[in-house]
């Protein structure tokens, strides 16, 4: 799958050096020895700043698997939707299994 809308591929571009440069500081954070608690505020920033970018390009992967399936039925391919479908949720939920 490929993010073909540009917009949300920038977005998730930017949401992904804007963790980067998150991790970047925490790195800081250590090397200066700052307090226990600013380095856990900082960390579970982080891990929901992943968890939101993860939902966001779920997002667009779940739309584009569906748009395909309604290409499919458009092209008449009827006798494989059923199996297509149940690929798809397949691939979804193994997708979801993996993010954090």
């Amino acid at each position: 799958m490929k993010i073909e809308n540009t917009e949300n591929k920038q977005k998730l571009i930017q949401r992904l050096r804007r963790i980067e440069g998150q991790v970047r500081g925490v790195q800081a954070m250590l090397e200066e020895e700052r307090d226990c608690r600013e380095i856990m505020q900082q960390l579970s920033a982080i891990h929901s700043a992943v968890q939101s970018t993860s939902r966001a390009f779920f997002h667009d992967y779940a739309a584009v698997c569906l748009s395909e399936m309604d290409e499919d039925i458009l092209a008449g391919k009827s006798g494989s939707i059923q199996v297509r479908r149940e690929q798809i949720l397949q691939d979804m939920i193994s997708l979801m299994d993996k993010t954090p």
